[in-house]
């Protein structure tokens, strides 16, 4: 199985999942793995490998909007890049955040992995979603509905939940897939 390479250059606000190699000093390629979601199965265990390819008729460019928080929750920061990733990973309303954070090793999803996200209002008992906390902060979190209110469930066992209001909280997505630099999935 072949990874994507990804170039970001020092002028564009792309990150192209099929790059070039470094030649003129201000171009990287770094090698990405893509990692999607598999359906009804724990996030733990649920996911697959995608091969994306070297050309770029299997790829599609998604809005890289900012950064989540895999651990206490951060002030939502709009950005305005793009990232290229293999077109069967995207559906109706994706985005992708890139990951700050430990919190949700234990999902397999790590600081500095960028998700893959479709827009939802809602979540399942369960879910891992991107959630936003009284229309300020973002963090990336499991989702369970008590009945005393919400608790944001970690996936690291060092980390205490997050126990919340419904109303202080709003569902932005849920997590479909993970784009990895090579070297961190070794």
């Amino acid at each position: 199985m072949t990874n994507a390479t990804v170039a970001a250059t020092s002028t564009a606000k792309t990150i192209n999942a099929v790059g070039t190699t470094c030649t003129d000093g201000t171009t990287c390629t770094t090698k990405t793995l893509f990692l999607e979601r598999l359906p009804n199965l724990p996030i733990a265990e649920s996911w697959a490998q995608i091969e994306a390819s070297d050309d770029t008729d299997g790829m599609m460019e998604i809005p890289l909007i900012g950064h989540v928080s895999a651990g206490l929750p951060i002030e939502a920061c709009r950005d305005d890049r793009t990232l290229r990733v293999p077109s069967r990973m995207v559906r109706r309303n994706t985005y992708a955040l890139q990951v700050r954070g430990d919190s949700m090793i234990d999902c397999n999803i790590f600081d500095g992995d960028v998700i893959i996200i479709e827009r939802q209002e809602s979540a399942e008992n369960g879910e891992t979603a991107v959630v936003m906390i009284n229309d300020q902060e973002v963090t990336l979190k499991k989702l369970y509905i008590e009945k005393s209110g919400v608790r944001l469930q970690p996936a690291n066992t060092s980390m205490p939940p997050i126990y919340l209001k419904n109303s202080d909280i709003r569902v932005l997505g849920l997590v479909m897939g993970v784009a990895r630099q090579a070297e961190m999935a070794a």
